[in-house]
């Protein structure tokens, strides 16, 4: 299988349902956010986290190809036939569950801190940032994605800013407080 189609050259892509959309649609848009965020989460990979962290931001990746599954499918047909584009409250839970036991580990926060710190801490900033975008894409979108695809983005967000702070403790460094 060739990797280009060339079904894209005129400025069109299609969604789930074959439907041909804009690739400036919102639609589009918002799933090329949730790409990007994914592209991020793979940098900061990269940089050699500990395992555990490592293992969590992984499975992150796979729901965020869910999550984009999700939002190239207005019509919420592929949800119901494939079980890996699916994403429910038990995901958000786990997020949540995550930033739990993450924040046992820190100390607590008094002020703003300034994104930075380590090559992977950074990045997961920078990820967090660009969750936040994808966020709003969502939110923005008609019809309006599943509400429990907006609160997977929202606690994910959160969950960014807390391992960001842990990938940079873990390493001994000190966070800039703004």
């Amino acid at each position: 299988m060739k990797i280009y189609t060339r079904t894209g050259d005129t400025g069109q892509t299609s969604l789930f349902d074959g439907t041909r959309v804009s690739k400036a649609d919102s639609r589009v848009d918002a799933y090329g956010e949730v790409d990007e965020l994914n592209a991020w989460l793979g940098l900061a990979r990269a940089s050699r986290l500990d395992p555990d962290l490592d293992a969590a931001l992984a499975h992150i990746q796979r729901d965020l190809f869910a999550l984009g599954a999700r939002l190239a499918d207005p019509a919420a047909k592929i949800a119901a036939r494939v079980t890996k584009a699916s994403l429910g409250d038990d995901d958000v839970s786990r997020l949540e569950g995550s930033i739990d036991r993450l924040e046992m580990e820190l100390p607590p926060l008094s002020r703003f801190v300034l994104a930075g710190g380590t090559p992977s801490g950074a990045a997961l900033h920078v990820a967090r940032a660009v969750c936040r975008r994808a966020e709003r894409r969502m939110v923005a979108l008609e019809p309006a994605p599943d509400p429990v695809l907006v609160r997977y983005v929202n606690r994910l967000s959160d969950l960014l800013f807390v391992l960001a702070r842990a990938v940079n403790h873990r390493s001994g460094v000190p966070e800039t407080e703004w």
